[in-house]
């Protein structure tokens, strides 16, 4: 054959193949790869139980048109308190963050993370979404897409000594998790300390801290039980919660096609804050039976001995109304309705 001729086959066998490659062109604009940025290790059970429950969906639903990489350990850079501007800044495309970890940035979500506020996990991060529908959406979080947002289960003390009594924290060096909580065991004489939950396995053996107020489903991966031997419950209150952001840059959702759009909605939202809040509390029974298998001490406070904790936590509450009211944003409404969503989805 000429050479001629065989060059204007390969021509037209090329012209072929590229209007084969553009008819498949919407396709393959399609796949998108999303990066997901968090703080803990991946065996932790945030990590293992929640998000990647939601990455494992979202991949699915999309049929392998989305896939979610997972970076745990702030493996993309930066520091815990940095993850909510990553998400906002395009760093990461997902983030799963502490609201706490930038005080006051969020303080609307502070309502529930007020002393004795939480009952249960899955009503309260139900109750957290939809007071975040009803006025945080388009004030706190206007710069980012939520995808959810939840608590953890009940605030636990794990401490060096015991604590069992309001004077037991008197020159107590003790991490705190949020402001709130800083301002209650501050007030109550400890010597807070701030720091993100990956910093309290090693301010816990090198003496920096007494012991962490965290929940219990942390304590296993961060091995808090083999630091600590004493552990502060509070019956069937609550002593405090975190209140969690999971969060995506808004111009890479935007980006997405509808139908892609759609599948990151149906896996988001009520029904996945609730399943997460719900999740995270479940996951606090291994820890707590391993630390009894240690032959730690589990300090399970009654009420008469819980009543002085509630009375000296009131003021934190009564402080915060005061700060919410005084920013314009009705702190007695917020907690208010915060109570009043609690208990419509305790029913």
């Amino acid at each position: 054959m000429p050479i001629i001729r065989r060059t204007c086959l390969s021509l037209m066998g090329a012209a072929a193949l590229g209007t084969a490659l553009t008819a498949a062109g919407p396709v393959a604009a399609q796949e998108v790869t999303l990066r997901l940025h968090q703080f803990l290790p991946a065996q932790a059970n945030v990590p293992k139980n929640v998000l990647d429950v939601w990455a494992d969906n979202v991949e699915e639903a999309s049929e392998g048109r989305i896939e979610v990489q997972r970076f745990p350990s702030m493996q993309l850079g930066g520091t815990p308190p940095e993850l909510i501007d990553q998400a906002i800044d395009g760093v990461a495309d997902v983030i799963w963050t502490v609201a706490g970890y930038t005080p006051g940035r969020f303080p609307r979500a502070e309502v529930f993370e007020l002393p004795f506020t939480m009952t249960d996990a899955e009503a309260v991060s139900r109750a957290y979404w939809q007071l975040a529908e009803e006025t945080m959406m388009d004030q706190d979080f206007a710069d980012f897409k939520v995808l959810g947002l939840w608590v953890h289960g009940p605030g636990v003390i794990h401490s060096s000594e015991p604590v069992e009594s309001l004077e037991d924290l008197n020159g107590l060096k003790l991490r705190a998790p949020t402001r709130l909580t800083t301002k209650l065991f501050s007030d109550l004489g400890a010597t807070t300390v701030g720091m993100p939950v990956p910093a309290i396995p090693e301010a816990l053996s090198k003496g920096v801290v007494d012991g962490a107020v965290i929940p219990w489903e942390v304590t296993g991966a961060l091995k808090v039980n083999e630091l600590v031997s004493n552990h502060t419950t509070f019956g069937d209150e609550t002593l405090y919660t975190t209140t969690f952001i999971f969060a995506m840059n808004q111009d890479r959702y935007d980006a997405l096609p509808d139908d892609l759009k759609a599948v990151i909605d149906d896996n988001s939202g009520l029904e996945f804050s609730g399943f997460a809040g719900k999740q995270m509390q479940s996951d606090d029974a291994g820890p707590r039976q391993a630390a009894m298998e240690r032959g730690n001490n589990i300090i399970e406070l009654t009420p008469e001995q819980i009543a002085p904790w509630k009375e000296a936590a009131q003021q934190v509450t009564e402080d915060w109304v005061a700060e919410m009211d005084e920013a314009g944003m009705d702190g007695s409404a917020l907690v208010q309705r915060a109570a009043e969503l609690i208990e419509e989805n305790s029913q």
